[in-house]
């Protein structure tokens, strides 16, 4: 009896489901046939749009969907493919098939793993030093800044309160530029002036006297506070030599007994145009060409001045290596009209508009930007020839040891020997016109080799023997080959320590 009440049952279900699968298709509509052939699935419905009969409906596609956790089921016409099927959001899932009740078992993949609590304690371990430690950086770099600005401050106030002080100079014949120069700049500053005080310092000067003129300008007398000072006012075409001259002036280290110490340098309006104005100190006793002209010497005065020359030179050449260095400088125009000559009988090198700087820290060369070139007659034989390297900051020094023995040559012939002493010329006075070319140099140092003649009564006397010698090692043809500055500068201090000349028998002989 048991067996055959449970198949009675069995055949009542199928039955059942006949009858409804019939309702089902006779509601929805007869089965139609795709494009492609396909028939109408039957596919498990479980949504709240209404399109559900019975737990199923037909179409296309059947569908399952996972939004925000609440999950549908159902079924679309092929017209909806591509919106249903391929549509990404975040939150969403979407699983299209095309069997028949093949969305009923289908799942979503489960939802990400979301840190847990001991991951983000190892995120606020590491942030929250990491956060500390920027901020304590970025304190700290404030702190440092505001400690600097303060010291700039204080500085700017201590020198506004030495301005007093700079504008008492004391009167008398010799300049005291030294004792102003002391008030504002430490040992071997370069920089002259601060900006300020310059530019206001450049419109307290009156122009006395014109003391010479060339091609670059004029150069004036001029007077600042009862004080004597040179005023350098370049032509407008010398532009660039005024920018070079300025920029170098400015360089820290810079000073040294034996160059020309600057003031300072600014552009001024007179009579309705623009001067370019350089201020330095002023020697009345003029250039070492004027010098020479009606002055002599006797060898131990020679060789002072020839070393004070020689001094000057090595500073340019060396550079020094500190926290506020001076890159090498050649000079590129030495001559005895860029020189000028102390009371105390020394020399100091001027004129640096064509001046180069190197700094072999840097790894750079600036040559400048001026188109001028030098005095044809000082030039050496790679420059004449046009082989010298540009390039290469040795040759440009190489260079000033040529025009270095050629201004010895000039001081050694106004030196008196044995009662003899010749009158003064310029190098190459008895090979060359008075303005010689290019062309006509070239063929006397180049091509015939000649130099300057050396009178037998220089090897008379030790002091002037030995200079001559030097002049002869300064004039090799070949660059590598010449002395350095520094070789010379320690020769002539060996000549000045075995011959001592007392320097205040020097001052009253000039």
């Amino acid at each position: 009896m048991g067996g055959a009440a449970m198949l009675t049952v069995l055949l009542a279900g199928m039955c059942l489901w006949t009858s409804t699968a019939h309702a089902d298709q006779s509601s929805v509509g007869s089965p139609s046939e795709g494009p492609d052939g396909v028939t109408n699935l039957l596919c498990t419905c479980e949504n709240k749009k209404g399109t559900c009969r019975n737990g199923t409906c037909r179409g296309d596609y059947c569908f399952y969907t996972k939004v925000h956790g609440r999950e549908e089921r159902g079924c679309f016409q092929r017209d909806h493919y591509k919106e249903q099927c391929y549509t990404s959001f975040q939150g969403l899932y979407v699983h299209c098939c095309t069997n028949n009740l093949c969305n009923f078992n289908s799942t979503a993949p489960p939802d990400p793993v979301e840190p847990t609590s001991e991951e983000d304690s190892v995120i606020l371990l590491v942030a929250v030093p990491l956060l500390v430690l920027l901020i304590l950086s970025v304190a700290v770099c404030g702190l440092v800044l505001w400690l600097r600005s303060r010291r700039q401050h204080h500085r700017l106030g201590y020198r506004e309160d030495r301005d007093v002080s700079m504008l008492k100079v004391p009167s008398g014949a010799d300049p005291t530029y030294g004792e102003i120069f002391d008030e504002f700049c430490t040992s071997g500053s370069g920089t002259g002036l601060p900006y300020l005080v310059q530019r206001t310092m450049a419109r307290q000067i009156s122009l006395v006297e014109c003391v010479g003129k060339g091609r670059y300008g004029e150069v004036w007398r001029g007077t600042w506070m009862g004080e004597s000072v040179a005023v350098k006012i370049f032509s407008s075409r010398d532009e660039q030599s005024w920018f070079r001259e300025t920029e170098i002036y400015n360089t820290v280290q810079l000073r040294h007994d034996n160059i020309l110490g600057f003031i300072a340098s600014d552009m001024t309006s007179k009579n309705s145009s623009t001067q370019l104005w350089l201020i330095t100190h002023f020697h009345e006793l003029g250039s070492l060409y004027d010098f020479l002209q009606y002055s002599s010497l006797d060898p131990e005065g020679c060789l002072r001045m020839c070393l004070s020359v020689a001094c000057g030179l090595v500073h340019f050449h060396t550079e020094i290596l500190s926290c506020q260095g001076k890159p090498a400088i050649a000079h590129r125009d030495l001559k005895s009209r860029n020189i000028l000559v102390k009371r105390n009988g020394q020399c100091c090198i001027a004129d640096l508009g064509l001046a180069v700087m190197h700094s072999q820290t840097s790894d750079y060369l600036d040559v400048g930007n001026n188109p001028r070139v030098g005095t044809k007659r000082y030039m050496a034989p790679e420059v004449l020839d046009e082989t010298i390297r540009m390039d290469i900051f040795e040759s440009y020094k190489q260079t000033d040891i040529w025009a270095l023995g050629l201004v010895l040559w000039e001081i050694s012939r106004r030196t008196i020997v044995n009662g003899i002493v010749e009158e003064y010329r310029p190098p190459f006075f008895d090979m060359v016109p008075s303005d010689p070319s290019f062309e006509e140099m070239k063929k006397v140092v180049c091509v015939d080799q000649q130099r300057p003649s050396l009178h037998n009564r220089l090897h008379s006397h030790p002091i002037l023997a030995s200079i001559a010698k030097v002049m002869k090692e300064c004039w090799f043809q070949s660059p590598p080959a010449r002395l350095t500055a520094l070789r010379v500068r320690k020769t002539l201090s060996k000549l000045d320590q075995d011959h001592g000349y007392p320097t205040e028998k020097l001052k009253m002989d000039l």
